[in-house]
């Protein structure tokens, strides 16, 4: 049973989410902090597998104490759930090692989805961020090295491009005629060959520096 910290200033909210998660027999939610400086007093004495974590927080920001807890504990996954659409915002959260970001808006749903996805070890974005992604590809970026490219096997840029695309592991697999464990292994070794550490991250990359071919 996966154990869950929600990281909220919003008491409404953090209740909300025990009640949805509390409706589930296999989440736990073990704590709860107002602010970030809580979050990481709480998180030394003892680490959920999953936190969900706002970004408007009193004194430290989400990003900021996202990138504290994946440097100090990284094995701890990260869903950012906030109401932030801005670029700035999502693309830190990302880079900092949050494995996913939602809006608020999304259904109750959605956000049990999401924390199953994470701990099956998948990445989880919300759509209309995903979609931010793409303009990243019409700014000037720093490319990937060519190494990088050509380490990529035909089957693997198959893989890449349904990852950006937003496609569940079972999707990519009924897409490309594959199971669901050779999915994995691809996933594991784009992962390994483009130096990231997560879904999330192999898209960015990958759209960053032209890995994939882009619908117009």
């Amino acid at each position: 049973m996966p154990d869950i910290m929600i990281v909220d200033d919003h008491t409404v909210l953090r209740d909300g989410l025990k009640t949805i998660f509390s409706m589930e027999k296999d989440f736990n939610v073990i704590s709860e902090a107002e602010s970030g400086e809580e979050a990481l007093k709480i998180l030394e004495k003892v680490q959920p597998e999953i936190v969900i974590m706002d970004i408007n927080l009193p004194g430290k920001n989400g990003v900021d104490v996202t990138a504290e807890v994946k440097e100090r504990w990284p094995d701890i996954k990260i869903l950012v759930l906030t109401m932030y659409k801005h670029d700035e915002y999502f693309m830190s959260a990302i880079t900092k090692g949050a494995e996913g970001y939602l809006l608020k808006d999304a259904p109750s749903e959605e956000v049990v989805d999401a924390v199953r996805s994470l701990m099956s070890g998948e990445a989880v974005i919300h759509p209309s961020m995903a979609k931010k992604l793409l303009d990243l590809h019409q700014q000037p970026q720093e490319k990937a090295n060519e190494k990088n490219q050509n380490e990529l096997t035909a089957r693997e840029k198959d893989v890449l491009e349904c990852l950006v695309k937003g496609m569940s592991n079972k999707d990519i697999a009924d897409e490309l005629f594959i199971s669901d464990k050779t999915v994995k292994i691809h996933v594991s070794k784009i992962l390994r060959k483009l130096g990231v550490k997560s879904r999330s991250q192999a898209v960015i990359h990958a759209i960053q520096n032209d890995l994939v071919p882009l619908a117009d």
